[in-house]
């Protein structure tokens, strides 16, 4: 550029006025910074260390207040037993009421123990068990109802040893008993027994992995006052101390564990190293511990004061942790419990701290920016709102309205249209089984129009002289009595794993095993024929009460190859099954009226499920329209469902 002088003049940079803004607040924000630094950090750091101290001695108090409780409850049951209740002073299968009575009050208030039994010098063995147990429940394969379970080794007239189970309803009576052969389980040589046996005070083993239901525990036992060769143990549950431990965290990468006597861990926050513990455990002894754990070893060989908290130097990181001893509580005692945090997580508070300062120092200066952030925030929230919406449809979930309000025009213009197709989707889903789209979306099996050869198990129904109970009543009434139909009929196929694939005038036309595999789909297809008709009798019921007449409902059965897949037009396709295993459970629901019956079945239903379902054989009959005989059965009921129990061990106690 030329001046009037004829001389060029020198170029200089130039810029907005917003980066020059920027530039200069940013430059004071550093500088205010780097002096406030200094201080807030070093408050923000000590502040941290003590609330973090603080915190720790009040999870150790937690922690023996826990034990305490569970110490108390569980030694004031089996002192109990061995100081006043001279029933026990006789082997089962004497005085077995009044062994009953004790123990039920006992476990009864102490939701925390897992069961109650004493150990007599002659072998013999009586034990109660809480079924609020899942695992006890499948270990002894309880009847419904059952409460309590009695477990007792005896002999017979003969003298020969027997093991007997007895199970006792709410009110505390017996109306279940099995008896089995010994399983050469001898309580003298468990460690409870052993470690009481002949002693007056009450004494803790354990920690260990009980035999029958893999329960983390201990156990609480003490010689009987009338003879101190008879000891009472109850089992004390830990998983309430492990949780705890799981739960109560300081800090994302914080732990807290106990060491036994010889500074091996027992009881870890980590589940992972939780399990590596129980892995390394010895059977009836205490849990061993896992090699090459940096910060248990570190702690072990350098622990802080007892009581204090210090600082542990684990590879390059740092940890403030405290151990304290458990020396009131008969549970755990003369056992340490370690705490430990992370220093850096410990200081994220202080740096939050200063990083808020900072932003404070700067607001004025990054204020338009700052407004930018919130708008695309609240812009971006608006839009995950309306994602999260369409994904919802995407899963037919209708319950949960479209509501994001916004005040950008074109979010809420689409906010409206979502909620549109949100109800236009909801009318034609009352036209389509939602269930059946679902699990065709996840099976994968919804392409377009395409049948595949597969396995499965069809179902169907018919209202007996429903003709006649259109003729005698309103339309309106027939639509609401089958409204309510098959509402039932919806929610126990549901819950059988099956799939209602249409409605027929009066029927229902229901299949297993498609579009979704189920390895157990004709045992399900029956369980399900028997559900709805016991359902059905609460609904006749009601329909008797308001004047109305009664569906007797017929069933037919059948299990084999059918051709499954999506037919019809390119603009309306209908998920269906085809071929002679459809035709021959319709006609089996046909011949229930020749043989006087409710539900049949082919025999190729009772080839699959005959171990699990009751079937009454009928002979060979001749469907409609098929030339091969079939052989034709009657469903009659459903034996318990088989549980992992089954095969787990039921003679030991711990």
């Amino acid at each position: 550029m030329q001046g009037s002088d004829g001389n060029r003049r020198p170029e200089t940079w130039t810029s907005s006025l917003r980066s020059l803004l920027g530039v200069t607040m940013v430059v004071m924000l550093i500088v205010v910074s780097a002096t406030l630094v200094g201080l807030d950090y070093r408050r923000a750091r000590s502040a941290a260390i003590a609330n973090t101290e603080e915190h720790m001695g009040a999870f150790v108090g937690r922690l023996v207040d826990r034990l305490g409780v569970l110490s108390g409850d569980t030694s004031a049951v089996v002192g109990l037993v061995a100081s006043v209740a001279n029933s026990f002073l006789v082997p089962p299968p004497e005085r077995m009421i009044d062994k009953v009575a004790v123990l039920r009050e006992g476990i009864s208030r102490s939701p925390h123990i897992d069961g109650v039994y004493v150990g007599y010098p002659n072998g013999g063995f009586f034990h109660m068990v809480d079924l609020r147990s899942a695992a006890w429940r499948m270990a002894l394969d309880a009847p419904r109802g059952a409460t309590l379970a009695v477990r007792s080794m005896e002999r017979n007239d003969q003298g020969k040893p027997f093991d007997r189970t007895m199970f006792l309803d709410a009110s505390g009576l017996v109306f279940a008993e099995r008896r089995s052969a010994p399983t050469g389980f001898d309580p003298r040589n468990r460690p409870w027994y052993r470690a009481a046996v002949n002693g007056k005070a009450p004494v803790a083993t354990g920690p260990y992995e009980m035999a029958t239901t893999k329960n983390f525990g201990m156990t609480i036992s003490q010689a009987h006052r009338g003879n101190a060769k008879i000891v009472i143990g109850a089992d004390v549950v830990l998983d309430t101390i492990t949780d705890f431990l799981s739960r109560e965290r300081l800090t994302g990468d914080s732990v807290s564990f106990i060491l036994d006597a010889v500074g091996r861990p027992i009881i870890h926050s980590d589940p992972l190293m939780m399990q590596r513990i129980m892995a390394a455990k010895d059977r009836d002894g205490p849990v061993a511990a896992p090699q090459g754990n940096p910060l248990i070893e570190s702690i072990r060989l350098n622990p802080p004061p007892p009581g204090k908290a210090g600082f542990v130097d684990v590879g390059d990181r740092t940890y403030l942790a405290i151990v304290a001893p458990l020396e009131s509580t008969l549970l755990l005692s003369g056992h340490r419990v370690v705490v430990a945090a992370p220093l850096d997580e410990l200081m994220a508070a202080a740096n939050d701290t200063l990083v808020q300062g900072l932003a404070i120092s700067g607001a004025v200066v990054v204020l338009a920016i700052l407004l930018a952030l919130v708008l695309a925030h609240l812009i971006t929230k608006s839009l995950n709102q309306l994602t999260a919406s369409a994904q919802r449809l995407q899963d037919l979930d209708f319950t949960t309205p479209i509501d994001v309000p916004s005040r950008v025009a074109e979010i809420s213009m689409l906010n409206g249209a979502m909620n549109k197709a949100r109800d236009a989707i909801f009318t034609f889903a009352l036209y389509v089984p939602k269930e059946l789209v679902r699990k065709g979306i996840e099976s994968g099996h919804f392409a377009g129009r395409a049948g595949w050869r597969q396995e499965v198990t069809a179902l169907f129904t018919d209202i007996y002289d429903f003709t006649t109970i259109s003729e005698r009543h309103s339309p309106e009434e027939v639509v609401a009595m089958l409204s309510g139909y098959f509402d039932l009929f919806s929610e126990v196929v549901a819950a059988h794993e099956g799939t209602i694939i249409q409605f027929l005038g009066d029927s229902v036309f229901a299949m297993w095993n498609a579009p979704v595999a189920d390895a157990r789909h004709a045992e399900h297809a029956c369980r399900c024929a028997l559900a709805v008709e016991e359902r059905l009798e609460a609904f006749n019921a009601d329909q008797r009460a308001k004047g109305l007449p009664e569906f007797r409902t017929r069933f037919g059965i059948h299990t084999g190859t059918a051709v499954v897949g999506s037919v019809g037009a390119k603009e309306r396709l209908q998920y269906t099954a085809m071929g002679d295993t459809v035709n021959v459970a319709s006609r089996l629901e046909g011949m229930n009226k020749d043989y006087g019956t409710t539900i049949l079945a082919s025999g190729a239903v009772v080839a699959q499920c005959e171990d699990v379902v009751t079937f009454r054989p009928l002979g060979s009959a001749q469907a409609k329209g098929r030339a091969s005989a079939l052989e034709i059965y009657e469903v009659v009921g459903a034996s318990m469902m088989a549980t992992a129990g089954d095969s787990a061990e039921t003679g030991t106690a711990a």
